[in-house]
């Protein structure tokens, strides 16, 4: 009994310093972003300093230039990102949802369903910079650079995969008896679709347009190569912060919790929808 009861608790004490380290390397560089976009550059630069008040003497400075001398150019960086993020995201949904309902409830035969689920999966392990010289090529062919459309199609290219695995297992659940009942009435096949499975699949729908707004929003590699001023979105802006003397860690702060804020706050609305989606779309065989 002694020796299951300190198995018991030395497995409780491993699980919890688990939990702690994680959630350290989670919340910690949330925490120097907000500690640093307060600090002068000079105590940045001079010694490393975490608790405000005590090792240093918190500041506006940062946030006031950002909001004065460089507003414009994030506030247009920022636009960008959520044009780009939304276009993306829309056109992924839309076909990714449509490629999902008809993995889940067609066979097809010569290149079976298992292989072309396979293939989109193949999608998310192909390095980006593998296609970029391809799709910049591409886009200046049909004088796309720098414009919020050729991003928007890069990044739809790569997120799509993720709302055709959702949606097809989310509709390999659904009953398809539903559907047959509405082609009894005289119903369409599309519109079964439209008017009862769509509908039910509402929450794996909402889950994956978060997901393919969030990987579109953080993009970079594309972002940097299709892009020269015009449609940069704001991780080039965040990137974008040196000078000769080196980084300048506390716009790089500030530009970081500006950025990380539309997301976080799309998260949190649609939390419940992303649990919910993401349980019905494990990824399956």
């Amino acid at each position: 009994m002694k020796r299951h009861r300190l198995g018991r608790t030395l497995k409780n004490i491993l699980l919890w310093a688990v939990i702690i380290v994680a959630t350290t390397w989670v919340v910690f560089p949330f925490y120097w972003a907000i500690v640093t976009s307060f600090k002068e550059p000079s105590v940045i630069l001079s010694k490393p300093s975490l608790v405000p008040f005590l090792q240093f003497k918190p500041t506006l400075i940062n946030w006031q230039l950002e909001f004065t001398n460089r507003w414009p150019e994030i506030s247009r960086a920022l636009v960008n990102s959520v044009v780009i993020a939304l276009g993306a995201t829309l056109v992924a949904i839309t076909f990714g949802t449509l490629a999902g309902y008809g993995l889940a409830r067609f066979r097809f035969y010569g290149w079976q369903n298992k292989d072309i689920t396979l293939w989109f999966l193949s999608q998310r392990f192909l390095p980006p910079m593998v296609t970029v010289i391809p799709f910049f090529l591409v886009m200046q062919v049909f004088k796309l650079l720098d414009t919020r459309l050729a991003l928007i199609m890069a990044n739809a290219t790569f997120t799509m995969p993720f709302a055709v695995l959702i949606m097809r297992d989310v509709f390999k659940e659904l009953p398809i008896e539903m559907e047959e009942s509405a082609w009894v009435d005289g119903a369409s096949r599309f519109q079964s679709f439209l008017r009862i499975a769509l509908p039910l699949s509402a929450p794996a729908v909402a889950a994956a347009a978060v997901i393919c707004f969030a990987f579109s929003w953080n993009e970079f590699i594309f972002a940097l190569i299709l892009t020269l001023k015009n449609a940069q979105p704001i991780t080039v802006i965040i990137a974008g912060v040196s000078h000769t003397q080196g980084v300048q860690f506390w716009f790089v702060a500030t530009r970081l919790l500006l950025a990380i804020l539309p997301p976080t706050l799309l998260a949190l609305t649609a939390q419940r929808y992303i649990v919910r989606g993401l349980t019905f779309g494990a990824v399956k065989g």
